[in-house]
Parts: C-alpha cells; structure tokens; sequence
C-alpha cells in the first residue's frame, strides 16, 4: 500500500539543555513565563519558513516538505534563533533578576515521512521522526549548545560545506556536530 502523503523533508527539532533542573530549581509561574517566552522567540526567528507539527516541554518539532534543502539558509536561520534566544536569555535574567541557565541545541534530520490527522491535530510519522528525536539523545555533544546535522541531511542539501572556522565534530556514523561560539 503506497502512501500518498509520504514526502522527503526536514526534521527540525530547538531543544533546552538544562531544562529538567531549570523546572525543578524555579517557581512553577515564573518558569512557565520564561519557557513561554523562549519557545516564543524561536517561533518568531522562523518566519513561518517551517510547520509546527508538536511543541512538547522544551522542545518544538519542525517540519517542512523540501526536495532539496539548503544548508546555508537552514544554517543562518538556527545561528538567528540561538542570537535571539541568547538575547532573549539575557532580558529575562536583568528583567527577573535570577539566573537562567539554558542553553539551545538543534537537530536537524532529512528523510521521508508522513502526516496524519486525530481531531484538530496533524501529526508526523516516519522513520525519520523518531531517528530525529534518538539524535536529542545523543553522548557524542561536548557542549551543550550546538546544531546536529545528520548525514541524511547534509547529502541532501544544496551548499552543505560546513564552515570551515567553525567548531565541529563529524562523526560518520550520525553526521557532524557544528558547536555556537561560547
């Protein structure tokens, strides 16, 4: 049986590292405020460029359909989200006065998958989705705030020449790990 909404596309996935003690160390009405605010921001840096399929705690998950994806738009746009969320991070430390110790990590995956729909909500489906969410797991990051390219990603993509000055870590067997500057 063929499936006919089974399409190649891009698996964005911005995640908080830190988020499990951040919860447990702040005040239930002031930690929803700052998350609020953080998921917000990235929302806002995508400019609709990619489909909200779940937002769940810390983390949303991005779609979008695309035969052929460009590293470099991808690359600047997560490089725009993590200066965002920095500055957002440092307005709600000086506007609250307590320390807010997230940082941002991004995975992005490439493959086929698919939708569906369960009342009002539309959700995604495929080998791709949960190999995307396996990479959130991942023991090989040595910083916690980074973007994740897997390899499915980069062939796929037009320009996927990582930066040369950019710290990296390429790891054959998922992809390349491109570290923020501290």
């Amino acid at each position: 049986m063929k499936n006919p909404n089974l399409h190649d596309g891009i698996i964005l996935i911005p995640d908080f590292s830190g988020f499990t003690e951040f919860v447990f160390n702040t005040k239930l009405f002031t930690g929803e405020y700052i998350v609020r605010q953080l998921l917000s921001i990235l929302i806002d840096e995508n400019n609709q460029y990619f489909k909200i399929s779940e937002i769940e705690g810390d983390a949303i998950l991005f779609y979008r359909y695309d035969p052929k994806p460009s590293y470099e738009k991808i690359s600047k746009m997560l490089r725009n989200m993590k200066n965002a969320f920095n500055r957002k991070v440092q307005e709600l430390t000086e506007a609250l006065s307590i320390p807010i110790d997230l940082s941002l990590k991004f995975i992005v995956h490439y493959g086929k998958f698919s939708q569906y729909n369960i009342g009002s909500f539309r959700k995604l489906y495929g080998k791709t989705i949960v190999e995307a969410h396996q990479m959130l797991k991942n023991g090989f990051a040595e910083q916690p705030s980074y973007i994740l390219y897997s390899n499915s990603f980069l062939e796929s993509s037009r320009n996927s020449t990582i930066n040369a000055g950019c710290d990296h870590q390429n790891l054959s067997e998922v992809g390349v790990i491109q570290y923020f500057e501290n």
